[in-house]
């Protein structure tokens, strides 16, 4: 069942094209990597996703974006509330300069998801549980999230994106400022998490699209080459483009 679907979208930054006829149907609750090489438009596809492009300017989309079957584009949507439904977490941790405790309550605090302190403290906690860090920082949510290792950090964005609880998470690279060791922490929580979230996730990593997605797109030059399921894709592709990628003949 499709969550979101793109369906020939062209994104210009001024007279520059960045994208071209690029369609694609985002599965729910499965997890959906776009690769390719630098440069070749799948994070800018991933931010059309929840209209971050809107802030760039001179950057104009077409084609047709929908969640849940409605247009994203569409002037009535409220982009903060849709911005609510489809969170993303970045390449880079970026915490606020606040407390542990106040990174994952700023959110909830903002929309009014919680009446009361005790229930902001038990979505503060389910969040952090969620993101596979309450046992790390359980004693000390008023330190400061900057104090955190960068691992620890990633998962406190994680966190924070969560507890406004959307429908979908978009992921920029989210590990490739990370260590081996935290990088195998969330992509096990990227498994977790898909239970309930629908994700959408930009890799350089073909091991890591390989080891977390269940489907995969391919972009080459603003385009997508080829789509399909993770395991088929990489074992049998089906274009010349996407086989040599993945061979490491370009890239």
């Amino acid at each position: 069942m499709n969550k979101m679907q793109a369906e020939k979208v062209n994104l210009f930054y001024g007279a520059k094209q960045a994208l071209f006829d690029v369609s694609l149907n985002i599965q729910k609750n499965r997890v959906t990597s776009l690769i390719g090489p630098s440069g070749c438009g799948k994070s800018t596809f991933l931010r059309t996703l929840n209209r971050m492009n809107d802030t760039i300017a001179g950057c104009r989309i077409q084609g047709k974006t929908t969640l849940d079957n409605a247009d994203i584009y569409d002037p009535k949507v409220d982009v903060v509330l849709l911005r609510q439904r489809v969170g993303m977490v970045f390449q880079k941790p970026n915490p606020f300069p606040k407390s542990i405790y106040e990174n994952v309550a700023y959110g909830p605090k903002i929309h009014s998801l919680t009446n009361t302190k005790a229930e902001l403290d038990a979505l503060v906690e389910s969040s952090l549980k969620k993101a596979g860090l309450w046992n790390e920082v359980k004693d000390r949510l008023q330190e400061s999230g900057v104090s955190l290792s960068g691992g620890q950090q990633q998962r406190l964005c994680i966190a924070r994106t969560i507890a406004i609880n959307p429908e979908v998470v978009l992921m920029d690279e989210p590990c490739s400022a990370l260590d081996p060791i935290a990088t195998g922490i969330v992509e096990e929580l990227i498994g977790e998490l898909k239970h309930n979230y629908t994700i959408v996730i930009v890799t350089h990593s073909m091991a890591q699209a390989q080891r977390v997605s269940d489907l995969t797109a391919f972009f080459h030059l603003g385009k997508i080459i080829e789509t399909g399921e993770t395991r088929e894709l990489f074992s049998k592709p089906q274009q010349k483009q996407t086989a040599d990628y993945i061979q490491g003949k370009f890239g």
